[in-house]
């Protein structure tokens, strides 16, 4: 039964640990998006030159996305091999990303002029990204609201999984399974040999002696 259940939920956390992955791909996907429409822009002669650490906006947004692949790549191994030190990575590595959400989340809200904390962007890339959050509040507010359960169901499943410990019982019972096999050749039957039923040979040199007498 607790096969059963450590089985159940290493596919339940692969299945939720790969909506990360999916965040993870569409951030990176997005990046390299903005990336090209800067290097079309800058090919434009209107475009004035910049430094290359003015794009820190695009180069933060692909940061996170490889980020949240490699996460999920770790969370994938860790239900795996549901090793005690790979979840506890995992679930504190979600943990810190859920808390560091949530302190952005804060600043946003609490924060009125939050933006003045943040470098120029003299590409553009980062008022065109607010605006288009701003004008899909309520979509990306669900969005936002989605992946903290996620986080938080990923953490509560690798808890569980953990307290189950690794499956070491798959490898007693294949090992069940294949001792008849081994079974001769470590320790062979021996044959039992064949019992003659009749008189002792004994008897004949009985007769033989008593004939001569």
């Amino acid at each position: 039964m607790a096969r059963v259940a450590r089985t159940c939920l290493r596919s339940i956390l692969k299945i939720v640990n790969s909506t990360l992955g999916l965040v993870g791909i569409a951030m990176i996907l997005y990046g390299f998006w903005m990336l090209r429409v800067l290097q079309r822009d800058m090919e434009s002669p209107s475009f004035d030159d910049f430094d290359s650490t003015a794009l820190w906006f695009i180069y933060t947004f692909l940061s996170i996305g490889v980020a949240l692949c490699l996460i999920t790549c770790l969370g994938h191994i860790s239900a795996d091999s549901s090793n005690g030190i790979c979840l506890s990575c995992y679930m504190v590595i979600i943990f810190l990303l859920l808390l560091l959400e949530t302190l952005v989340a804060a600043d946003i809200l609490l924060n009125s002029d939050w933006e003045k904390d943040l470098p120029e962007d003299p590409t553009g890339r980062f008022h065109d990204f607010r605006e288009f959050v701003e004008s899909n509040f309520d979509f990306f507010k669900w969005i936002a609201m989605f992946i903290i359960l996620v986080q938080g169901f990923s953490i509560l499943l690798a808890m569980t999984l953990r307290a189950l410990g690794p499956n070491n019982g798959s490898k007693y019972d294949i090992d069940e399974e294949y001792t008849s096999a081994r079974l001769p050749l470590i320790n062979p039957h021996s044959q039992t040999p064949p019992y003659v039923v009749g008189e002792p040979r004994f008897s004949i040199k009985n007769d033989a002696w008593n004939a001569n007498k």
